[in-house]
């Protein structure tokens, strides 16, 4: 994993609403406005109708009789309402007392004031008028509902085992809907400050192990990220981080970004425990000076105010995360230890699972590229683009191919198809069937010969592979293709003049289905044309049959071609592109897979053919039509080359044939040589000695010819070269 930019995230602020919860995951701090002066409800005179009696005071807080101020927050008893009472004050805002009854108030209950609400002191469990009951009575239970009474910029204190539980509820819920490792860390930093700390730090293992493969290198750890809630708030601009010397908010000055864990040391003790502990014990302190470094300028408070919790995945340590939080606020206690432990829990899963997530994606991404052909070949007379699109982002894999297969006698095979469903297995079964259709091309066996031999091989893979397949070989030469289909959508065909039309093939049954018979079709490629080949999903989804989505294939590829006029066909990639543009929000249901081939054909006029005999003339014939074809194309120059090659090429194949000996030349960007036999065995390249009177023609061949090779037909073998024109 490459390194990361250490980032420090300031947390924004939020204005708090009445009643919200001091939990609230997005952790934003909630606002300390001036207190509201209240009018105290008068009493009702005697000749008017009573009123409803009051609730009793709640067990173990003060009575009405001893505090003047719990009668203001008296709620009344749930009886028959009263029309003409005066509404209390509603729980989730509780009125707050002036300043003077603040600090009668703090007077009359000895223990109780400002800095005990502000750092919400826990309340006693007396059963009677407790004067530290009466003060969380008072005072620190409207401080929990609104924030009113504490520090501007504080989090409140959660001091109820509720509060905990919804917190943690609420902060692993964030942390859950993380998909990535940024994502998750993230979630655990907005979290937790400024709701549980003030600043955070979360260091993750460097590389992160995938699975089960277990770390070959020590134990390092890299800072990933920090977080911390701003010092000070302006009003006009929302903060101004301006933190003082003792506070941590400048966690830049963090220097050790990289921290190699030493086997035996406090940090690898701490990390192997597992558990949170709190950095005021000895060596909890030792092991946060080896993770922060020695010349870190991060101030920390004194006492339980820092935990280290390490973060373990699902087999070993991948991380820790520390929780800062300043004086000013409460120390952490050891219930906060619980909280640490399930949220480093939490996050350490979750990063765990991120990891092989993104190991799983990188794995179908490179399984699909290697799956599909990387660049289209370049073969005479015909011009090929391209498109893929998956399913989802989330699902990269499908079973949609396609695939240009160059073919003897400058011949390309177009191939295109679509294995049942979207797993794995559909784009396993794809890549046997993509090499299967390769080899079969090679052997260069008519399209409904292929389409037999791929069907049985859909049968060996299993009785539930099914897929849907179209073949076709097109000629440049006569200007004709021949089209095999195996249940797929018809191909289209866009004429050089604008019209677009559904090609007429045989449907035929799906791959896979077993014991039925494939026929082919041979129809009219013009130069100028375009043909297009695609899979179901460009043109079926929820929102429509296959047969609609046809049909407004072929309208938007008629009004494209339409545009560029007669004589200029659109080109290929911006074709594709406008191809694709028909699919509406709704229609991505399944893999798209799109060729499209443009046929430019070889002229007659660049096209020289021979039928020789095998006999002992026929290098001495082929040398001299060779020569005259050559003078009629102005290529003079290419003749002494032309003619060694033609006769070497032409005496090996007389040598070994039965039939007649086919030569062919074609004018091209490159000029290309073909000589056919009915031999089925391929020549191969040797050193021949120097008393051997033969050997010697391949070698000049390689030597001097721009490319060469050889195939083998159905009927026999083809061997070809290529010469440079100029």
């Amino acid at each position: 994993m490459d390194a990361t930019p250490v980032t420090e995230q300031p947390t924004s602020f939020e204005r708090a609403q009445a009643g919200a919860e001091p939990t609230d995951a997005r952790g934003s701090l909630l606002d300390a406005p001036e207190p509201a002066q209240t009018l105290p409800l008068q009493p009702r005179p005697a000749d008017d109708a009573p009123c409803a009696p009051a609730a009793p005071p709640a067990q173990g807080g003060p009575s009405s009789d001893d505090d003047p101020a719990s009668a203001e927050h008296a709620q009344p008893a749930v009886a028959e309402p009263d029309p003409h009472r005066p509404r209390p004050v509603p729980e989730g805002i509780p009125a707050q007392p002036d300043a003077a009854s603040r600090q009668a108030a703090a007077g009359d209950v000895p223990g109780t004031g400002a800095d005990d609400t502000a750092s919400g002191s826990k309340a006693t469990d007396g059963k009677g008028a407790d004067d530290k009951g009466a003060a969380e009575h008072d005072g620190a239970r409207p401080e929990r509902r609104t924030g009113r009474g504490l520090p501007g910029g504080r989090a409140l204190p959660m001091r109820r085992q509720g509060d905990r539980l919804r917190f943690v509820g609420a902060a692993t819920r964030r942390i859950a809907r993380g998909m990535d490792l940024d994502e998750i860390v993230l979630g655990l930093c907005r979290a937790t400050v400024p709701t549980f700390s003030d600043a955070i730090l979360v260091y993750l293992r460097e590389p992160l192990p995938v699975g089960d493969e277990r770390p070959v290198g020590p134990l390092v750890l890299r800072l990933r990220r920090t977080d911390r809630i701003p010092a000070e708030r302006d009003p006009e601009v929302g903060f101004t981080p301006a933190p003082t010397p003792e506070q941590p908010a400048e966690l830049s000055q963090v220097t050790n970004e990289l921290c190699e864990v030493e086997p035996g040391s406090a940090l690898g003790e701490v990390l192997r425990g597992v558990r949170p502990v709190f950095t005021d014990a000895p060596q909890a302190h030792a092991a946060l000076s080896e993770l922060l470094g020695p010349d870190s300028g991060l101030t920390l408070p004194d006492g339980q105010r820092t935990i280290l919790a390490p973060l373990r995945g699902r087999r070993r340590v991948i991380g820790a995360a520390l929780f800062l939080r300043l004086p000013e606020r409460s120390a952490f206690e050891p219930d906060d230890l619980l909280v640490a432990a399930q949220l480093a829990t939490h996050s350490a899963l979750g990063i765990d699972k991120a990891v092989l997530y993104g190991r799983e994606a990188y794995i179908a991404d490179e399984l699909q590229r290697t799956m599909l052909p990387e660049t289209l070949p370049r073969c005479t007379g015909v011009r090929l683009a391209s498109r893929y699109l998956p399913a989802a982002e989330t699902a990269r894999v499908g079973g949609d191919w396609y695939d240009a297969i160059p073919l003897p006698g400058s011949r390309i095979a177009l191939v295109v198809g679509d294995v049942m469903g979207h797993s794995m297995t559909s784009a396993a079964i794809m890549g046997q069937l993509r090499t299967t259709a390769q080899t079969l091309a090679g052997l260069d066996l008519p399209p409904q010969e292929v389409l037999h031999h791929l069907d049985e091989q859909a049968q060996r893979l299993g009785t539930d592979r099914m897929a849907t397949c179209l073949y076709a070989v097109y000629d440049p030469v006569s200007h004709r293709i021949t089209v095999a289909n195996a249940g797929h959508p018809p191909p289209l065909l866009l004429h050089a003049g604008g019209r677009a039309e559904v090609l007429q093939v045989p449907p035929g049954a799906p791959i896979g289905v077993g014991g039925v018979d494939f026929e082919a079709v041979e129809l009219d490629a013009p130069a100028g044309a375009t043909l297009l080949l695609y899979t179901d999903g460009l043109v079926e989804s929820r929102l429509r049959d296959v047969w609609t989505g046809i049909e407004q294939l072929r309208e938007k590829l008629q009004a494209t071609g339409r545009l560029t006029g007669p004589d200029h066909p659109p080109p290929l990639e911006a074709l594709c592109d406008d191809v694709l543009d028909t699919l509406g929000p709704g229609d991505r249901d399944d893999d798209i897979a799109l060729l499209a081939a443009r046929f430019d054909g070889i002229a007659p006029s660049d096209v020289a053919y021979w039928v020789l005999e095998p006999e002992d003339s026929a290098p001495g014939r082929a040398r001299r039509l060779a020569r005259r074809a050559l003078d009629r194309w102005g290529l003079e120059e290419l003749s002494d080359s032309v003619e060694l090659l033609v006769s070497e090429v032409v005496t090996n194949a007389v040598r070994y044939a039965s039939r007649p000996v086919t030569l062919r030349l074609l004018r091209t960007e490159v000029l290309r040589c073909e000589v056919g036999d009915d031999v089925p065995q391929l020549p191969r390249l040797r050193q021949a000695r120097a008393t051997d009177e033969g050997g010697r023609g391949l070698y000049l061949v390689n030597r001097l010819a721009r490319r060469w090779g050889a195939t083998r037909l159905s009927t026999g073998k083809v061997v070809w070269f290529e010469l440079n024109r100029s």
